[in-house]
């Protein structure tokens, strides 16, 4: 079984309970998972399997919880070769083209970094699904399947 660190940027909360809901079910099906709300770099270095859960604020940005991980991520470049990653961005279609613009910059910026998409990101509409565990759910699985 994986151990998974999932790092999550929330401004209201909406992506702390989906990262809370992913651990309840990665560890129900027998792997280990951490949430780190303030996550550093070390942990980056330290984990195999990383999961980001983040939300969008302002014109698409990171929230400010996660914001300094990000930056430290682009200032000191560290290559997670051989990681599997994979990223859940929540958003609102309806801000048009800055939509899930946090996991978008996430994305990019861990495959700048050499990491393995092990799944596509999944972008999730607040204006399709009040609860995210729906569509998460099933991603979920096809992304613990190829850990």
């Amino acid at each position: 079984m994986a151990v998974v660190s999932i790092f999550v940027g929330s401004m209201y909360g909406n992506a702390d309970n989906l990262a809370a809901e992913i651990k309840k079910a990665l560890v129900a099906q027998g792997h280990e998972a951490a949430v780190y709300d303030s996550g550093t770099l070390e942990q980056i270095k330290q984990s195999d399997n990383i999961l980001f859960v983040s939300s969008t604020t302002g014109s698409g940005d990171i929230p400010d919880n996660l914001e300094p991980l990000i930056s430290q991520m682009h200032s000191q470049a560290p290559m997670l070769t051989g990681k599997k990653v994979g990223v859940i961005a929540l958003g609102d279609r309806s801000y048009g083209e800055t939509f899930c613009g946090a996991g978008r910059q996430i994305d990019e910026l861990i495959r700048g970094l050499n990491a393995t998409s092990v799944t596509s990101r999944l972008d999730i509409d607040a204006g399709e699904y009040f609860e995210p565990w729906e569509p998460t759910e099933l991603w979920l699985r096809s992304w613990q399947q190829a850990l």
